[in-house]
């Protein structure tokens, strides 16, 4: 009997320190998650406006608030394993379940919108351009409209004739300009009241293309950190079994 428990208590240690070890990545990977979280809303967020959907918005704040989690229960996953409660490890491993789920989730939001991203800008992103653009209460979409077309040095959703359909040019409220001045490779005022190629941007493919590439490669970031810190948690859960099963082993 002596044996078994130094046996059982050698592995209780071994498995705490594990879990320890564990608790600090966990915590950074949760800093790291909630970092690009926030890196999504806050940074990259200008053409949200733009689009249809909201699951681009919803999974970087799924992100947001797993990254959270995750920094409360690495805290929490470090108090289980060193006062070797059992009923903080259950809790450790229900909060490491939930985790798991969230980020699984987004994950999995990503990659479906990844796949439809495509069919949505062609749907919808002229119809928002040419309808909302300059129009009273839609400042933001103004604005991410003037930033897509410069950053991405284009003119139009697909190419720069769309902004024949504008309401706000249509109406003449634009003063004369066929397309926004945004369109312009120098931009001065007025200068969108030519559309020559030598003065505004006329790209293959327009805006959708540019705007497609751009989303898709922070979905692909958000679907890689998401499913990757979820397939590390699965070692936590591993570990958090085990040392629950020690404990108990020697309890008895």
């Amino acid at each position: 009997m002596g044996e078994f428990n130094e046996k059982t208590t050698c592995g209780t240690v071994c498995l705490k320190y594990l879990l320890f070890v564990f608790n600090c990545c966990f915590w950074l990977a949760g800093l790291a998650v909630m970092a690009v979280g926030i890196w999504t809303l806050a940074l990259k967020s200008d053409y949200i406006s733009l689009l249809a959907s909201g699951t681009y918005l919803a999974t970087a704040y799924i992100l947001v608030v797993a990254g959270v989690v995750v920094m409360v229960t690495g805290v929490l996953g470090c108090c289980a394993t060193f006062k070797e409660r059992r009923n903080l490890l259950r809790l450790y491993f229900i909060l490491l379940l939930l985790i798991f789920l969230l980020e699984v989730i987004a994950g999995i939001l990503a990659y479906i919108y990844y796949q439809q991203l495509n069919t949505e800008l062609k749907e919808h992103l002229k119809d928002t351009m040419t309808r909302r653009y300059h129009q009273p209460g839609h400042e933001g979409v103004t604005s991410a409209v003037d930033k897509l077309q410069q950053e991405f040095r284009c003119c139009g959703s697909n190419n720069s004739h769309d902004w024949r359909d504008s309401e706000w040019i249509r109406s003449g409220q634009a003063g004369g300009r066929v397309v926004p001045d945004s369109c312009c490779k120098t931009v001065v005022t007025g200068c969108g009241q030519r559309d020559h190629a030598s003065n505004i941007y006329k790209v293959e493919g327009g805006c959708i293309t540019k705007l497609e590439t751009f989303i898709q490669e922070h979905l692909r970031i958000i679907g890689a950190v998401g499913v990757g810190i979820a397939c590390v948690q699965l070692f936590g859960m591993i570990f958090t079994c085990c040392l629950y099963k020690s404990l108990k082993l020697e309890h008895y």
